[in-house]
């Protein structure tokens, strides 16, 4: 499992080398540097062989598709996948070439997201652990629906809220439960809410109907119905909600602008409400999943950390330690204890495997 705490070391190295040099200076540039990040990630999710918990049932669904026709593709669920699937079929990139174009959309929304932060290294490291590591290289396709989510975020924050539904409807034909980010966006807008809820409510009723309406029951029938159950849901939903009650507790400390300040709280109130619904209900699964879409608020927040509760003039070492120390634990558990770890468990890398 050591290339799993390599991907986390080196981020947390440079977190702790950019902390104590004192630089925090948000920044939207793809250096050469970010550059870099977001093809190693990719080349990691896209090549990994036999990882992941779906790692089956991907290859099954993968198989569906060869002998389809392009328009058959588009009837079908998830059509923005199954497009993905049919061009990796015509070019013979096999599953390979999805798990590539997911890891690019993944790791682009990532990095973006992680250098509109303060800390962009430290955001990193906390995703390592969860979001890279389980979710990227477990969950494709609501991995797909995740980087395209991120990536609307930045724009969200910016007031750009065409551009967030956008990305959400990109996200939405990758995986339905994506449309779930979309009232957040009428929610948030403070200039013209009225307006912005009027027509973000067409949109959702549009891609209701475009991508949902069939699969509404079945989605119901196979996560509620049955009262499915996720063994780590507590967990992860503690893992939301602890980052959601510092920034409800400390909230003047945070060096928000009004449109991220209105943003983050949404979340944090989100992620509180579902880990106090879990109380009421035994299909975990269900909150699961949607909780992935709340996952980029632990790396607002920790990201935010050393200044909320060190110094926001000086270098706060400690703190960042601090942070990397807890996902240092997290990484380890989730290894060392989680019910399905074994199956990402030794990583391995295609071409190595191909030529050895």
């Amino acid at each position: 499992m050591w290339p799993y705490w390599v991907m986390f070391a080196v981020p947390a190295f440079f977190a702790l080398s950019a902390e104590m040099r004192k630089n925090k200076i948000r920044s939207t540039n793809l250096n050469n540097e970010w550059m870099s990040v977001i093809i190693v990630m990719t080349l990691l999710i896209g090549y990994r062989f036999e990882v992941g918990g779906d790692w089956g049932n991907y290859l099954g669904r993968f198989d569906e598709i060869y002998g389809t026709s392009l328009d058959d593709v588009w009837m079908m669920k998830d059509p923005g996948y199954n497009l993905i699937s049919w061009l990796s079929i015509q070019m013979e990139w096999g599953i390979y070439g999805v798990n590539l174009f997911g890891g690019a959309v993944f790791s682009t929304g990532l990095v973006l997201f992680c250098l509109h932060l303060p800390r962009p290294w430290l955001a990193l490291a906390v995703a390592i652990p969860y979001l890279l590591i389980v979710v990227a290289m477990g969950y494709s396709r609501q991995a797909i629906a995740l980087g395209f989510a991120m990536l609307g975020l930045v724009q969200l924050e910016r007031n750009k809220t065409l551009w967030f539904v956008f990305y959400g409807f990109l996200g939405a034909t990758f995986h339905k439960s994506a449309v779930l980010l979309l009232p957040i966006a009428a929610l948030v807008n403070s200039r013209n809410r009225y307006w912005t809820i009027a027509w973000v409510t067409v949109i959702a009723i549009f891609v209701y109907q475009v991508l949902l309406k069939d699969s509404t029951e079945n989605l119901y029938g196979a996560y509620v119905e049955p009262q499915m159950q996720s063994s780590g849901a507590l967990i992860r939903l503690l893992m939301n909600a602890i980052p959601s009650l510092i920034l409800l507790r400390w909230l003047n400390h945070f060096q928000f602008k009004r449109s991220e300040a209105k943003l983050w709280l949404m979340f944090a109130y989100i992620s509180s409400g579902m880990l106090g619904l879990l109380m009421f209900t035994s299909a975990t699964t269900a909150l699961d999943r949607m909780a992935l879409y709340l996952l980029p608020l632990q790396l607002v927040v920790f990201s935010h950390f050393p200044e909320v509760f060190g110094n926001p003039r000086k270098s706060n070492d400690a703190l960042v330690v601090a942070v990397l120390l807890y996902y240092t634990a997290v990484e380890f558990v989730w290894l060392n204890y989680a019910d399905n770890a074994y199956a990402w468990i030794p990583y391995r890398f295609y071409p190595l495997e191909a030529w050895f």
